[in-house]
């Protein structure tokens, strides 16, 4: 199977090329030429599977320069026991008959991230090595809190690579904060931007687009990948965790053979819910899928009427990793929708890029109202969620998941549709402490580390073992940069 850009179809890549290089040349990112499909009999063989067996069977279909032994060592190293705290790795919890609670956080940082970045480290290593590559590749991260600890996690000490992470200074909880800035590893660099996350985001993407700097780092012997959801490597995992969420439900009886299943996610930079889209195709039978947003609301606009427009105010609410104007992951769905027209996603994005805005014609609108359902989330519905859930169904979840709970009621209060659904859970409530807390009645004791031990004492659910332990972690990036200075530091850091 070989690889395309959504900017220039003409162009082929193996997937260990599009691992390795991460973002295409010329801004696109990189699509398999077509998807495989999985038949009835595999869904069913795979319910019998561990979650890592089912991550090769799924990985395999896309990855032809990729051997199963190596998928399958991959597999046992990401998703093992001294990387996740949960068997099932991404376990479903049942709150009733008809609703349930994908946690995609047992991993080393608490957020869905990690069932990506434990994976994309092994892919990215085995891709040096299958295109002979000597020059160390350098990883570049713009984050809205989970994807930074998580890939600085994953890359930490890895052979031929460094990790350079920015994050929008004041855009981050304090946990997330702190798990970042104290982050172990010779390899590894943290810096934070003045701005939000689409400043760090635009930053980065420009830094992989400029030839001065490629040219200037070849010569220093480093070349720029990305850990983002931009990157092939990372969309892939994720897909794998709703072909699983599926094959568990059928082998527990929860859902029926062939029943559909509709899936709402808390959505940022559209690459979770693209994965569950990707499964869809795929012969996974999902139903709906809900985009659940927070304020920042501009994938419900889009989804709705057509429009994708920026220029609106930016709000930080309690759901920071949620918080982006610039989805970059809807180019992908829009490559697909619009029948493989790189000429025309490529103008999209260039008049997103000077002025801020499309519009998709109408017989992409209507693709996208078949398969998509959005809703939105303000601060005082995440908060009463997170009370309502904890009070009544004696589940904690946090902001993020929250929001995906309560957009789930949205939808079927207004479709009546009240068929089998599970909602993501993309962090722990422990990472979000301070919101969690007041949401359950009780007021923060201060505003870091030391609410964990508060939230654990007042809920007695567990806090994750390497959360608890931060606050004895020293802090050892303290650096901050301007956006229009993000070049510098990266040239600064690969010298």
């Amino acid at each position: 199977m070989r690889y395309l850009s959504t900017r220039d179809n003409t162009l082929r890549y193996t997937a260990a090329e599009a691992i390795k290089q991460g973002l295409s040349r010329d801004g696109g990112l990189f699509l398999p030429e077509e998807l495989p499909c999985l038949s009835e009999e595999q869904l069913k063989r795979m319910q019998a599977m561990s979650y890592q067996d089912r991550a090769v069977e799924v990985m395999s279909l896309f990855l032809e320069d990729y051997s199963r032994d190596e998928l399958k060592a991959f597999a046992d190293a990401a998703y093992g026991p001294d990387r996740f705290d949960d068997a099932a790795v991404a376990p479903v919890r049942t709150l009733d008959g008809s609703t349930h609670c994908l946690e995609l956080w047992h991993g080393p940082t608490s957020a869905f991230k990690d069932m990506a970045l434990q994976m994309l480290p092994h892919l990215l290593y085995a891709s040096l090595k299958k295109t002979g590559e000597d020059k160390t590749v350098c990883i570049l991260v713009a984050t809205s809190g989970d994807t930074g600890k998580a890939a600085l996690e994953g890359f930490r000490d890895v052979d031929h690579t460094k990790i350079m992470v920015f994050y929008p200074k004041d855009g981050v909880s304090a946990i997330q904060k702190l798990q970042m800035v104290t982050q172990e590893g010779a390899n590894v660099g943290v810096c934070s931007v003045v701005g939000n996350f689409d400043d760090a985001q635009t930053g980065v993407k420009r830094i992989f687009s400029d030839e001065a700097i490629r040219v200037k780092l070849l010569e220093r012997g480093y070349f720029l990948s990305s850990a983002n959801s931009i990157n092939w490597g990372r969309v892939l995992p994720q897909i794998v965790y709703y072909v699983s969420v599926w094959c568990d439900l059928a082998r527990d009886g929860k859902i029926k053979e062939g029943e559909k299943l509709n899936i709402c996610v808390p959505t940022g930079n559209f690459g979770n819910i693209l994965s569950a889209y990707y499964a869809k195709r795929m012969g996974v039978p999902i139903g709906k899928l809900i985009c659940a947003s927070n304020k920042n609301d501009v994938l419900t606009e889009f989804l709705r009427t057509g429009v994708y427009d920026r220029n609106r105010t930016f709000h930080t609410p309690m759901s920071p990793s949620m918080d982006i104007l610039i989805s970059s992951n809807l180019e992908r769905l829009l490559y697909t929708l619009s029948g493989g027209n790189d000429a025309e996603v490529r103008g999209y994005m260039e008049q997103l890029n000077r002025e801020g805005r499309y519009q998709v014609r109408e017989e992409i609108l209507a693709q996208v109202r078949d398969l998509f359902w959005a809703g939105s989330c303000g601060e005082e519905e995440t908060t009463e969620t997170i009370r309502r859930y904890y009070t009544e169904k004696g589940y904690l979840i946090d902001t993020h998941t929250a929001v995906a709970a309560h957009v789930l009621e949205q939808y079927r209060a207004e479709t009546g549709d009240k068929g089998i659904a599970v909602f993501a859970s993309t962090a722990s409530p422990y990472k979000f402490c301070n919101h969690v807390l007041r949401a359950i009645g009780e007021e923060p004791a201060g505003d870091g580390v030391e609410l964990i031990a508060q939230l654990q004492a007042a809920t007695g659910v567990k806090a994750p073992w390497r959360l608890a332990e931060l606050g004895s972690k020293a802090v050892r990036f303290t650096q901050s940069t301007e956006k229009q200075d993000m070049e510098r530091v990266v040239l600064d850091y690969l010298q």
